[in-house]
């Protein structure tokens, strides 16, 4: 696209700082840049086709919107976990590798400089969409820690191994970066004489990312779940020393439940036990998507030629999708069940990563907001200047060009709503042990019991569900760790069946051992199984 010569005057070097400012907006305007996508629409209309179930088209969905060579790290992150959902482990992980190679970049660079803020000076003068995504803090661990699920599906144990060990590595560059980048926004946030926070921008609702829910977390990237399938994998795999670490963890990070206390407690006695026949299985159950962050426009004071005036900026707000339903209990072949417990809520961890990110937010929007206003203001005082001097012309020129700042500074002030919104945004786990063989699994869901067949093998087996709408979705083993051949998976049957007899609460049919609970403390016999 050729440029007017307005406009090119208003890029040379004749010309004011502001004039040429406003030049940058309006060419950002024109040029159509991918900055100003609208990430939530789209994803809104991809996660709607694939709650209905046709993964294939939400792929297709979100491959039409992504047409460019260069894909960002989202593509890559949304592309991963719709693969996953059909079960086409290698293509979600060839998807997770491309992203994980971008995360492991920002890796580099940050223990290079903790404090970097490279790409952040763009964003001081269009908006924050205009900043390298590099994820936020929960997806750089949730991206490992699914990488990991997916090794346990295909039943490469020792792959989620490395994983799970670049989850531990990742957590720690992440809290040495958000340390440094903390003091770094505080003392510039000093030099330039504004100390505002989130909680005193005019209707921001601050108790979506301030209530006891977020403020009870120790931070935003690390999380229960994660720690605990360290530890089921380091006991699976003959490591009782690390299995013990990494239940310890997650018990730090979600205290006061038996499960994860039981998980530590029963360590050695299940190590050492002789192989009976049973299967240790870990149970994930997956519900809801993760919340969106949605533009707002807010006012922020800002200080013009001494005297404070309230100017409209966009900051990003929570918004939940399908956090509320939570499965009430996990029905094993009709006649027993289990009590999943929530472990991580990736909801939570998203509003904390907001909140932490907020002070960052303000300082650029502080300082976008200044250079904006100060240069409209010093555009219309050169025009006043220039007309008394007989300059109409240039007067005209530089009227203009406080023109073209204000209409752009209303288009491009936007908050960055980019985030990974297939996640779930709650994981839930229940655990028992099963006699080797087939099982069928009941769950409820909004529309009702669905079951599936799993197939278990081996001294421990991993079971993943993920319900989207109420659509279920099972990512069931593959192959087992007794070794051999991988074993089929069977798909999901209809909803609508009648849900299983169940029994009084505390008590399980005779069917099925009491150690199907949560429990780890009983022998298990699979003869008084089979009775």
């Amino acid at each position: 696209m050729r440029s007017s010569p307005r406009l090119r005057c208003l890029t040379s070097s004749g010309c004011p700082a502001a004039g040429r400012l406003a030049a940058v907006l309006l060419a950002s305007l024109l040029s159509g840049c991918a900055t100003f996508r609208s990430y939530n629409a789209e994803l809104n209309q991809t996660l709607s086709i694939a709650a209905s179930g046709r993964l294939d088209a939400a792929i297709k969905t979100l491959e039409k919107n992504n047409k460019e060579d260069d894909k960002d790290l989202l593509y890559y992150l949304e592309m991963g976990e719709l693969q996953r959902l059909r079960t086409s482990y290698p293509r979600s992980q060839t998807a997770w590798r491309t992203a994980d190679a971008q995360v492991q970049a920002w890796e580099d660079a940050a223990r290079a400089d903790p404090a970097r803020v490279s790409g952040a000076v763009l964003s001081y003068v269009v908006n924050d969409k205009t900043r390298p995504y590099e994820g936020h803090d929960y997806e750089k661990v949730m991206l490992t820690t699914r990488m990991a699920m997916n090794h346990l599906a295909e039943g490469q144990w020792d792959n989620a191994r490395v994983a799970i060990k670049r989850t531990h590595e990742r957590e720690a560059v992440i809290a040495e970066v958000r340390t440094r980048e903390a003091q770094k926004v505080e003392e510039e946030a000093t030099k330039r004489g504004t100390r505002a926070t989130f909680k005193e921008l005019n209707g921001y609702p601050v108790q979506t990312i301030d209530n006891p829910e977020v403020n009870g977390l120790r931070n935003s990237y690390q999380s229960a779940f994660s720690h605990y399938l360290a530890g089921f994998v380091y006991e699976a795999l003959g490591e009782p020393s690390l299995a013990a670490a990494g239940y310890r963890q997650a018990i730090e990070l979600r205290p006061n439940l038996p499960l994860l206390e039981d998980a530590l407690a029963g360590l050695d006695w299940r190590v050492a036990a002789p192989d009976d026949g049973a299967s240790d299985v870990l149970f994930v159950i997956e519900t809801g998507l993760a919340p969106a962050r949605v533009s707002r426009d807010f006012s922020l004071p800002i200080p013009i030629n001494q005297r404070w005036v309230l100017v409209p900026v966009s900051f990003p707000v929570m918004q939940s999708h399908g956090a509320g339903f939570f499965p009430g209990e996990l029905r094993i072949d009709g006649v027993g069940s289990l009590v999943p417990v929530q472990i991580t809520s990736v909801d939570a961890m998203a509003r904390r990563a907001l909140k932490d990110e907020m002070p960052g937010i303000m300082l650029r929007a502080f300082v976008r907001s200044f250079t904006k206003a100060a240069a409209q203001y010093q555009l219309q005082r050169a025009a006043s200047k220039r007309r008394k001097e007989g300059d109409d012309t240039a007067g005209d020129m530089l009227d203009l060009s406080a023109f073209a700042l204000a209409i752009g500074s209303a288009v491009t002030e936007s908050a960055d709503e980019r985030g990974w919104r297939s996640l779930p945004a709650s994981i839930n786990i229940a655990r028992a042990r099963l006699p080797r063989g087939h099982h069928r699994v009941q769950l409820d869901t909004p529309s009702g019991p669905q079951s599936v067949e799993v197939n278990v093998e081996g001294r421990y087996a991993f079971v993943s569900l993920r319900l989207v709408g109420g659509t279920l979705f099972a990512m069931l083993p593959q192959a087992s760790m007794a070794g051999g051949m991988p074993t089929s998976t069977s798909a999901t049957s209809p909803a609508g069946e009648p849900p299983a007899e169940k029994p009084a609460p505390g008590e399980v049919s005779a069917s099925l051992p009491k150690v199907v609970q949560t429990s780890f403390g009983s022998q298990f016999n699979p003869e008084e199984f089979m009775q």
